[in-house]
């Protein structure tokens, strides 16, 4: 059986709400008891989850880091979703993919995950040689998203994109030169939105394979967003035209 760790308080929420079987045992600040506490460890013990108290010299070693919110959570590894054919295969209505080329940083990650699940993406897509992969700190920062929307770490990244592009989705690729802005697009058909690195972008080829490329308005002196912001900015300006595609009848 392999197992995972998770911390944070929206992390391990999340688990006990979708795979509480999956719960190996929680640990909690013995010397914690305020509401929001008293309020997790009910949740806890109604999903039947082995409760432990410990110390907060233990919890950093569990957890890997200080920032535990005073719970840490051994949990079984969910089956993974195998690939993207997958889980495009189990969308219902028009797909909608975030794509991430070059981020590197568990804190942006974990934030454009929370984004995503917010947005209601149906995957984040990254390539395994240049991006952070799944792990506690980025859980922490995804506030439960990790758990809920698919991540997919793919071979080739281009080749990826052609395989979208086959099954019809559009691939919107965000770049601070393009010439469209990002409300020039109709993103009510299925869509893969690609975002680079802050700084560098997207990588020349990722940039080339893109059916379009369209810029973020910017009224202020900095140039550009932080990669979880200008997701976030992307993927509910889709959702904003979908709602009102759908209210339109």
């Amino acid at each position: 059986m392999s197992t995972k760790i998770l911390f944070g308080f929206h992390a391990v929420t999340v688990r006990l709400k979708t795979a509480p079987a999956s719960v190996l045992e929680v640990h909690v600040d013995a010397t914690r008891r305020d509401a929001r506490m008293r309020q997790f460890v009910e949740r806890a013990k109604e999903a039947g989850a082995k409760l432990v108290d410990s110390d907060d010299q233990r919890l950093i070693r569990l957890a890997g880091s200080p920032r535990h919110q005073g719970v840490v959570a051994k949990v079984e590894a969910l089956a993974a979703v195998h690939s993207l054919d997958d889980v495009l295969d189990a969308v219902a209505g028009e797909p909608l993919v975030l794509v991430l080329d070059g981020v590197t940083d568990p804190h942006n990650l974990g934030a454009c995950l929370r984004v995503a699940d917010g947005a209601g993406a149906h995957a984040v897509v990254a390539p395994k040689d240049h991006a952070v992969g799944l792990n506690a700190t980025v859980a922490k920062v995804a506030s439960g998203a990790a758990e809920t929307v698919p991540y997919l770490m793919v071979t080739n990244l281009a080749r990826s994109l052609n395989e979208l592009k086959d099954r019809g989705i559009q691939v919107v690729g965000t770049a601070e030169d393009a010439e469209q802005t990002l409300y020039d697009i109709d993103f009510t058909g299925p869509v893969a939105l690609v975002l680079g690195a802050e700084g560098p972008g997207m990588r020349a080829l990722t940039k080339k394979t893109c059916d379009v490329l369209v810029r973020i308005p910017m009224a202020g002196a900095v140039e550009s967003l932080n990669v979880s912001v200008a997701a976030g900015v992307c993927l509910f300006e889709a959702l904003r035209q979908r709602r009102a595609a759908a209210a339109a009848g």
